[in-house]
């Protein structure tokens, strides 16, 4: 099973390109915990530079994981977790394949220690 071709494809690449960088992870968390906050108080919580978390912010807004508004002169930043909806439906269905998969090549095991006994 690959994300090519389905529905929300697309949607799944991205996200999953955007996670594959840890310090987007980071800056998710962060997120995640401080709720809406500006490139500036995410800088001072990472080792990277203010305009580094400005364009780990673009990817992350590219795959639909946050968004941005203008409050006066900031931008402020918030995680928005229903991006992560495709995503996740994607890897449950993959999960699900795996076991099923597995599930036969261990009814075959168990058939041939059977039929070898």
């Amino acid at each position: 099973m690959t994300t090519g071709g389905g529905e929300g494809a697309d949607a799944v690449d991205s996200v999953l390109a955007a996670l594959a960088e840890p310090t987007r992870r980071q800056l998710l968390d962060i997120l995640a915990e401080r709720g809406e906050v500006t490139a500036t108080t995410l800088a001072e919580r990472l080792p990277v530079s203010r305009q580094a978390v400005v364009k780990h912010l673009t990817v992350l807004d590219a795959a639909g994981l946050v968004t941005s508004r203008r409050v006066g002169r900031e931008v402020r930043y918030a995680v928005r977790p229903a991006a992560l909806n495709t995503t996740a439906r994607w890897m449950a269905a993959l999960a699900a394949d795996w076991d099923r998969r597995l599930a036969y090549i261990k009814l075959i095991a168990e058939s041939a220690e059977g039929d070898s006994q």
